[in-house]
């Protein structure tokens, strides 16, 4: 787990020292002021971690790095990144399970990553980054783009989600096979040097494929997705594309690429929900976060705000927020308070004028 994350000058945080995390945690603020520029340079870190040393790996954590990082957010220089010209450089500092893994580097920077420091251990999980819009529709582009035509477009959050989509198809399939063979559902075995296990989030998966009333699978022969739902199937294309969102976090939890150790970052969760499922789903997220995942979820919808606030008071379960205010990142937690944010006054201000009127 992420314990804490300081940042700066790191393209648009300046300074981010955001401590005493916990197993959800909330980033809000307006549109543009790097909510998602920060879960990414989280998930970089986090990702450079369970590459090193995976296998036969043997590149170094600076290379790792750099490819996570210059696939991610794109810069032809590497040094784009850096905030604040001159000799100040970026600065990066993360402690994960207790462990310190940092870099650094200035403006000038083009290919290599010089100034790293890694005491954390490597990380045999799997962490995801799931991007605002669902990327099954395009899953093959994505795939062609990158693997084939090595050009910018999708980042990295969005190829890496498509490789895990595309692994999961074969996890299906032997996860099948094993069931047959095995008397437990912790039964395990190594296919291509991964670990793949039967679910074992049976609960939460209920409860995401009741909100479906259906579920995706994917089409071996014709290389596609589709939804099923009860003796129909429909094409992914004009399937919704909330019940396409939630049924990748299921697909995900279903197939073994997400385990009680994973980290997940989910840019705004509201997206093409309707209230009703954006409480369901963070409902199932607090389930997760139970069993050891650990959620960073960006947002500017006052319904995710509201429904985590309950989560916490119900489960007084500490929900850190950090938020953006004017010129500056404020710290609360959700366990206390509703946070002092513009996303706040904006619901308060339209219920006062729903009252105003009514009285008029």
């Amino acid at each position: 787990m992420i314990n804490s994350v300081q940042l700066k000058n790191f393209g648009p945080l300046t300074e981010i020292d955001w401590q005493n995390l916990g197993p959800i945690n909330l980033v809000i603020g307006n549109n543009g002021c790097g909510k998602s520029f920060l879960l990414k340079g989280i998930y970089s870190a986090v990702r450079t971690l369970e590459i090193y040393k995976r296998g036969n790996n043997p590149n170094s954590a600076a290379d790792i790095l750099f490819e996570k990082l210059y696939w991610t957010f794109q810069a032809k220089k590497l040094g784009d990144l850096v905030s604040k010209p001159g000799e100040v450089p970026l600065l990066f500092n993360m402690a994960i399970d207790q462990q310190h893994f940092s870099y650094s580097f200035g403006k000038d920077t083009s290919k290599t990553i010089n100034s790293i420091e890694n005491l954390a251990m490597p990380r045999a999980s799997r962490s995801i980054y799931l991007p605002s819009k669902e990327s099954l529709s395009l899953h093959n582009i994505i795939l062609n783009s990158r693997e084939h035509n090595q050009v910018f477009g999708f980042d990295d959050t969005y190829f890496d989600l498509a490789k895990a989509l595309q692994t999961s198809i074969y996890s299906i399939n032997l996860n099948l096979s094993i069931s047959r063979m095995a008397s437990t559902s912790s039964k395990t075995v190594h296919a291509d040097q991964s670990v793949i296990r039967e679910s074992s989030f049976e609960i939460e998966r209920g409860k995401l494929e009741d909100m479906l009333d259906g579920r995706i699978e994917f089409d071996e022969s014709e290389k596609c997705w589709y939804f099923k739902k009860g003796r129909q199937r429909f094409d992914i294309g004009v399937t919704a594309e909330g019940i396409k969102k939630i049924a990748i976090l299921d697909t995900l939890l279903g197939n073994g690429y997400l385990n009680e150790q994973s980290i997940v970052f989910i840019d705004e969760p509201e997206s093409a929900l309707h209230p009703e499922a954006i409480s369901k789903l963070l409902d199932v997220i607090s389930l997760l976060a139970k069993q050891g995942l650990q959620f960073f979820i960006a947002s500017h919808s006052y319904a995710v705000v509201k429904k985590l606030y309950l989560i916490a008071q119900q489960q007084l379960l500490s929900i850190p927020v950090l938020s953006k205010e004017g010129d500056s990142w404020q710290h609360s937690d959700l366990l206390h308070d509703m946070p002092d944010n513009p996303i706040i006054h904006e619901s308060i201000r339209l219920y006062e004028e729903e009252v105003d009127l009514a009285f008029r």
